[in-house]
């Protein structure tokens, strides 16, 4: 039997080897380890107990393979075997009250147990790479031993034989738990010690049952021994972490990680150094990780004002009325939006006559011509006592709504102003539309010229005067008379005005 026995568990090794490393060729984490220990069982039954004695016990070892399933589960299969010699050493006793007298058995055993073990290095309680690493192991299998049991010789107070012993073998199965600690020595190599229980099924071992002891024979197995982890762990982006432990696992080939897979970022701002422009200094992700100490999206060492938030047109200055030219180099920095400026950020004056261009009516005045807020020339004032007839400096004619349809109440204004002109010929006239504001500013532009033109029409064409005697021009609805939140405001904006001029 013992011949099978040694054969079996031969074969077994060759076995599981065969298993570790073939099977590892296929696996892409490598989850297999192979372990060999030492061992020490120690009895417990009806003959007595060897449990937690120092000194006692018998010694003996076996290897064991597990294979990978999670980060909380291994299974492990255990290979083992031991003597196992045991005398009570009892001089006497009363074998019907279960007090057996001088009497022991010896043999061998082995066991072939599969087990799952609960490991605490899951990531929950304790990290996988922590020097200590505690474990549960739980699992089934069967037992093949060789025993031989003998008594001493003589009489016990019942007069049954002293010789209770078996002899031959056994095979039957057996539960097993266990408990241990590894120590992790470098990436490959752990050391363990494990103490668990190996649960017969049998009580043939002492092959002596006790009236009030039901139990079966039991064994604990002390362990002490080394694991190797076989195989090479997967490593996708080749940086010399193993996947399990990569949390940049798509890192570009030759870039430097730390201990997590990781591209090193020396300046902590989230930038790897690889794409770092800045890699010594903290930055921001938009400017490949360069400094930005103003907000403003343009890096401190192309910023020409650093510490105050501009435009990258401007190379980081700023630009408070949005004209193109920096604060710094504005001389006129509230010029309103929309303005057309020169280089030093003041409007554009055609002209030269002081208006802007964009307020100007009257863009073409010559040079050294005196001109009003809106850039038109300044009318000489009319003399007391010039001219013959009587007429007032500014003749107010009324139109239509929306129109410029001279209303028939103003033939007789112009008409006067006809005659004045015939009969003064060192005058001319300025004529200037007006409407409400009722309507866009643009479409009330275009209404006050046409407003204008139906004036100057009527004078020419009434008093067959010189063309050039009349001027017009068109102010829209920018300079009202009355209110024209009211209807009789609006009515006094809808005019044109008549404005006698002195050559």
């Amino acid at each position: 039997m013992k011949k099978v026995l040694n054969k079996m568990v031969a074969m077994a090794f060759l076995l599981s080897a065969f298993l570790a490393t073939s099977v590892q060729a296929q696996n892409a984490d490598n989850k297999w380890a192979l372990s060999g220990f030492a061992s020490v069982y120690q009895y417990k039954g009806n003959l007595g107990t060897e449990w937690f004695e120092f000194g006692q016990g018998r010694t003996g070892g076996g290897f064991s393979v597990s294979r990978y399933i999670s980060p909380s589960f291994d299974f492990v299969a255990q290979f083992s075997g031991a003597r196992i010699d045991y005398n009570n050493n009892v001089q006497g006793g009363n074998y019907a009250a279960g007090r057996p007298g001088n009497m022991y058995f010896n043999g061998e055993t082995r066991n072939v147990i599969g087990a799952f073990k609960l490991k605490m290095n899951n990531g929950k309680i304790l990290k996988e790479d922590a020097f200590l690493q505690p474990y549960l192991m739980l699992g089934y299998g069967g037992a093949f031993s060789d025993i031989s049991g003998k008594g001493a010789h003589g009489m016990f107070g019942d007069g049954q034989p002293a010789n209770r012993g078996t002899d031959g073998d056994l095979s039957h199965g057996v539960a097993f738990g266990a408990a241990g600690i590894g120590l992790r020595i470098t990436e490959r190599l752990g050391a363990f010690i494990q103490t668990g229980q190996i649960y017969t099924f049998t009580d043939q071992y002492d092959g002596f049952k006790r009236p009030d002891d039901k139990r079966p024979d039991r064994f604990l197995q002390h362990n002490f021994g080394l694991t190797f982890s076989l195989g090479k762990a997967k490593d996708t982006d080749m940086d010399g972490v193993p996947d399990r432990k990569d949390k940049c696992p798509d890192t570009p080939s030759g870039v430097k990680v730390d201990e997590n897979g990781c591209p090193v970022d020396t300046d902590k701002d989230g930038v790897p150094d690889y794409q770092d422009n800045c890699p010594d200094v903290a930055g921001v992700a938009n400017l490949n990780g360069c400094p930005d100490k103003d907000g403003d999206g343009v890096a401190d060492a192309q910023d020409q004002c650093p510490d105050q938030p501009g435009t990258a047109a401007l190379q980081g200055c700023p630009d408070a009325d949005g004209d193109g030219v920096a604060d710094q180099n504005d001389k006129c920095p509230g010029t309103p939006a929309g303005t057309q400026v020169d280089a030093t950020g003041c409007p554009l004056d055609a002209d030269g006559d002081g208006i802007s261009d964009a307020l100007d009516k009257c863009p073409d005045t010559p040079a050294g011509t005196q001109v009003d807020s809106t850039g038109c020339p300044v009318r000489k004032p009319i003399p007391r006592g010039v001219g013959r007839g009587t007429l007032k400096d500014t003749t107010y004619i009324q139109f239509e709504f929306d129109k410029a349809v001279l209303r028939k109440v103003s033939f007789r204004t112009l008409d006067q102003v006809v005659r004045f002109l015939k009969a003064n010929p060192e005058f001319t006239v300025n004529v200037s539309g007006h409407a409400d504001a009722t309507g866009t500013d643009e479409y009330n532009q275009g209404l006050s010229e046409r407003r204008a033109a139906a004036v100057a029409r009527y004078l020419t064409a009434r008093g067959r005067l010189a063309k050039d005697r009349v001027t017009t021009v068109g102010y829209g609805e920018s300079r009202p008379r009355g209110d024209n939140e009211t209807a009789a405001g609006r009515a006094l904006n809808r005019r044109a005005q008549v404005e006698l001029v002195v050559e």
